[in-house]
């Protein structure tokens, strides 16, 4: 069986998404000293299976995890995230407004979302909401030794609370679900929509990370933006 994690460069791969449970991509950066992880997953499940494929492929676990938005396929593993978390300030405070909500309304408030999150947390698998161990607002540069990396926020269509993560050296660029519509309508704002197009066209990046859809070229993400 061939594993779900892809090498994209020298230091970038991704561990791949799937569709039944709606997990996203999950991004892994090596430095020479430190590793960096894109995005903790959707459940303690699906980030041991996430780090059962870095063992096999001898892999350290991430020193750091840096988060693309505060959705749960995103986050909600946070708390067996290997190392620290990092999201911005934003984004911490939807995760706090969202176990906040849980609290109070119970955890239906979570499972009656989607189906895909009932499908990710059959057998009454535990919902565990953390903040984030770090915070910060605009961008942060992170050296992992030999490999730079630059997180910064955005403005997209899909969510408040964006955060790429750029590894320079590398070409490669995630920009999590960035360039999708509102959850749960999917309806995407085309003003939105070329801003972050125009956006884009100003980076470096020869390969972008969607959330959930193949690695592909930053020109074929830019045109499905300007489409509206």
């Amino acid at each position: 069986m061939s594993t779900p994690l892809i090498r994209l460069t020298n230091r970038v791969w991704v561990y791949h998404h799937e569709v039944e449970r709606d997990r996203p991509n999950l991004g892994y950066v090596r430095g020479d000293k430190l590793c960096l992880a894109v995005d903790a997953g959707h459940s303690d499940d699906h980030i041991a299976a996430f780090y059962r494929a870095l063992e096999s492929e001898g892999l350290p676990l991430p020193d750091v995890t840096v988060l693309t938005h505060w959705h749960w396929d995103h986050t909600f593993a946070m708390h067996k995230a290997h190392g620290l978390t990092l999201a911005n300030a934003l984004t911490d405070r939807h995760l706090r407004d969202f176990k906040d909500r849980v609290e109070r309304e119970g955890v239906s408030a979570f499972l009656d979302l989607h189906e895909s999150i009932r499908r990710e947390y059959a057998g009454n698998r535990p919902v565990v909401i953390v903040p984030a161990d770090v915070t910060f607002s605009g961008e942060i540069g992170l050296d992992l030794d030999g490999c730079q990396v630059r997180a910064f926020q955005v403005e997209s269509p899909h969510t408040d609370d964006g955060t790429f993560v750029q590894i320079p050296g590398e070409g490669v660029l995630f920009i999590g679900d960035a360039n999708s519509g509102a959850f749960p309508t999917w309806q995407r704002d085309a003003a939105q929509a070329q801003k972050l197009a125009g956006m884009l066209s100003n980076l470096e990046a020869n390969i972008v990370v969607e959330g959930h859809w193949v690695p592909t070229t930053k020109e074929d993400v830019i045109n499905d933006l300007m489409e509206g």
